[in-house]
């Protein structure tokens, strides 16, 4: 029997200073290291803080050819309510060209209130709409609003298993104690502002992983895992 194929095109939106970029990047390693495959193409604009930021990550068990800006996700990450709330995004409305039954993340603690013209587009392509309260999340655990991004990629582990959770940690040690990954300047001054909360790298693993592993444990706990849904729909 063939492996059941996997393939998840993502469109991360957020503001300068999140860490967007950094987290597209541990996301796409994670599925490596997993034995997957992934490309990416971060979308800076002006690297400004609080500035619109852009990035497409696709994710697969297979092998994957096209690269570039995904026009057509099938996830959506939103990593601030700004994005849709003041639309702080290079792509508005932040729903444009989601698939049908697609998924969309959202870092809030709080349900969003869309205008009646967005919610009926939504309902019209069946999107799922998900509330992770990654800032609450990373402020708890790591005492940092600057591990966001680490709730945000826990639950994309959490929802797809792609990456695996492993996996997914191991992307991280070596984003922030292994060789790392090209980054521009922008995520090089987050990555510097982020070690400063720290004394020790270690200190710095444990906590983003601390909020790793509360996301994915949020994602069962609300009943998003893909891998969950069966079980839970024979229940």
């Amino acid at each position: 029997m063939s492996e059941e194929v996997k393939r998840y095109n993502i469109r991360m939106a957020g503001i300068g200073g999140q860490g967007v970029v950094t987290a597209s990047h541990i996301i796409s390693n994670g599925v490596v290291i997993s034995g997957g495959f992934s490309s990416l193409v971060p979308f800076f604009g002006s690297e400004k803080r609080n500035a619109p930021v852009e990035s497409y990550v696709r994710i697969s068990n297979q092998t994957i050819y096209e690269i570039g800006e995904i026009i057509y996700p099938n996830v959506i990450m939103i990593f601030h309510p700004s994005v849709i709330t003041l639309g702080k995004s290079y792509t508005m409305p932040f729903y444009t060209g989601l698939k049908q039954n697609g998924i969309i993340l959202i870092n809030s603690k709080t349900p969003l209130a869309f205008s009646r013209d967005e919610q009926k587009e939504l309902e019209d392509t069946k999107a799922r709409i998900y509330y992770l309260p990654a800032t609450e999340m990373a402020n708890d655990l790591a005492k940092t609003d600057l591990a966001t991004n680490m709730a945000m990629c826990g639950a994309i582990s959490g929802i797809f298993g792609l990456p695996d959770a492993k996996s997914l940690a191991e992307s991280v040690k070596d984003r922030f104690i292994g060789k790392g990954i090209v980054t521009s300047g922008g995520t090089a001054t987050l990555d510097s502002a982020i070690e400063k909360k720290f004394a020790k790298k270690q200190e710095l693993l444990e906590a983003n992983q601390k909020v790793l592993d509360a996301a994915v444990q949020y994602t069962i706990d609300q009943g998003w895992s893909e891998a969950e849904k069966p079980a839970k729909a024979t229940a």
